[in-house]
């Protein structure tokens, strides 16, 4: 009777997941990066987020302000009638409250950009630097390149002896 009931549950899980689409998904996922990275950002004294490993690494601060960059760039050319990017906005941040606001109010506008998403459009072929990419595959790059960076962010923190907070995923 187990073996069924462990069977039922698995089954009636893999059901549930298959059925939440793309864009569901990512808004999930992104709540828990958002609140990860900003945790990270917060782990930092601000003393430290000039803070570079070597000389060609860009800074703690200067990460920050790369992946808000990146997602605003992403959100507002793939996932917004508006096209409100501004690709010099980042240069008045500075201290690490007004850095860590800025990328929160970034978070929440991409995640607005895709929860008024048309699903139907992330099947479309759109011009890319890198070729013609779908937006369902920009969808996925928002999300990877906040992670390839925070990681960064979690080496700096060690280098620092700073402990980084424990993974927020799912």
């Amino acid at each position: 009777m187990k073996n069924y009931l462990f069977l039922f549950i698995i089954l009636f899980s893999l059901k549930a997941s298959a059925q939440q689409d793309p864009l569901s998904a990512f808004q999930e996922k992104w709540r828990n990066s958002k609140a990860y990275l900003l945790t990270i950002a917060e782990s930092m004294p601000e003393g430290k987020y000039n803070f570079k490993p070597t000389k060609r690494e860009m800074s703690f601060k200067e990460q920050l302000l790369h992946i808000r960059q990146n997602m605003l760039w992403l959100g507002d050319s793939y996932f917004s009638e508006k096209g409100s990017y501004e690709e010099n906005a980042d240069e008045q941040l500075n201290g690490k409250e007004e850095i860590i606001k800025a990328l929160s109010a970034s978070f929440d506008r991409v995640y607005e950009q895709i929860r008024m998403a048309d699903p139907e459009k992330l099947k479309e072929t759109v011009n890319f630097f890198a070729g013609p990419k779908t937006r369902l595959q920009i969808l996925n790059l928002l999300q990877d390149h906040v992670t390839h960076h925070r990681g960064q962010l979690i080496v700096y923190l060690n280098l620092n002896e700073i402990r980084p907070p424990r993974y927020t995923g799912w």
